[in-house]
């Protein structure tokens, strides 16, 4: 259900980071959200480094954008940016002031995954067995 996208110019991530950071990412997400990790997704986009710009120059910043189902705690979400932001760091290396991460939401009924309406957090269990019958 939740989508991370993590952006960063070609070359910044060493050799196998990718995965040791999606796995993270997935840990604290379903640990804070209370969601199975197989409903974490996470992509990773690789630009060209003349493509990528912070203050209007060249940059090397990791960028890290989430979606969620709207409903979960504010606390919560700001406890888990601050947990992304503190892992991507010890994992890639990237000092902190290089990290961005962004947490969006909207409606779980704004979106669909395998051809059903998501359920509001919380509703999952109920989802599932609606769906998996």
């Amino acid at each position: 259900m939740p989508i991370y996208t993590c952006t960063t110019a070609e070359e910044t991530l060493r050799p196998g980071t990718k995965g040791e950071l999606a796995a993270e990412i997935t840990r604290i997400h379903a640990e804070i959200n209370h969601v199975p990790p197989a409903y974490v997704n996470v992509v990773f986009s690789e630009l060209p480094q003349d493509s990528v710009y912070v203050g209007g120059q060249p940059g090397a910043p990791l960028l890290i954008s989430g979606w969620a189902r709207r409903g979960h705690p504010q606390e919560e979400t700001t406890r888990l940016a601050l947990e992304l932001s503190a892992a991507a760091s010890r994992i890639t290396a990237i000092p902190e002031r290089r990290i961005l991460v962004v947490i969006e939401d909207s409606p779980a009924r704004s979106a669909v995954e395998a051809g059903q309406v998501l359920p509001d957090p919380g509703q999952e269990k109920e989802w599932l067995n609606r769906h998996e019958a």
